[in-house]
């Protein structure tokens, strides 16, 4: 892989934090290391690429600090036979990443131009095993399931029951719960027949989730 030496440089001190923070699965780096960060977001932001910074994107949005990405994706402990639904698609460099280590993962935005720029990319990247579409994801996708796990990059206000159903048993949510202002709490949902299990594993600040299609961008 070619990485330009500053981005080589703001690599591996994304790396250091990682292991700082005792997240180093092996195939969680490496997946990140293929998945080049800079191609996900605009030129005038590419020397804080791998920074923990939140960089705004398209329609308003904001792509999460790769730390944070990061820590949400190992926290799902995603394996290779994993089927998985994201819901915020952003730029789409977290669904590029987890489709490294899923079978499958399929991605829904509200906004069209981040669906359309998300598929580009990858197939600019030769990524086959991440679909992405336009959809209402608030309530998830309920005809697709069953998701082995689920991540959502936007706050609920309250418990996202609704989900329940779209969990293989077994299977893993991590959503932020909590107001729209201010911190809200990273949940880890594991679901234990019909109902979820929950740990706390930190504070986020997300945008809170929102309803419906956007009806231009």
């Amino acid at each position: 892989m070619n990485m330009m030496s500053d981005d080589r440089e703001g690599f591996a001190a994304f790396l250091l934090r990682l292991r700082g923070r005792g997240i180093v699965p092996k195939n969680l780096i490496a997946a990140f290391e293929a998945t080049p960060r800079r191609e996900f977001i605009s030129g005038q932001f590419h020397s804080l690429a791998w920074s923990d910074r939140m960089l705004p994107i398209e329609c308003g949005e904001a792509i999460e600090g790769a730390d944070v990405q990061a820590a949400i994706i190992a926290a799902l402990n995603i394996e290779p036979g994993n089927r998985v639904l994201e819901v915020g698609t952003g730029t789409g460099y977290s669904a590029a990443v987890m489709a490294r280590l899923a079978a499958r993962v399929v991605t829904v935005d509200r906004f069209k131009t981040l669906t359309e720029q998300a598929r580009q990319r990858f197939e600019m990247l030769g990524i086959s095993n991440a679909m992405v579409r336009q959809a209402d994801g608030s309530n998830g996708l309920p005809g697709e399931g069953p998701f082995d796990r689920i991540v959502v990059w936007a706050a609920f206000d309250s418990y996202p029951r609704t989900f329940v159903e779209q969990l293989s048993s077994g299977g893993t949510m991590i959503a932020p719960i909590g107001p729209e202002e201010g911190e809200q709490v990273l949940c880890k949902l594991t679901k234990i027949g019909s109902r979820f299990e929950r740990e706390d594993i930190g504070v986020v600040r997300l945008q809170p989730l929102a309803r419906s299609v956007a009806a231009i961008l």
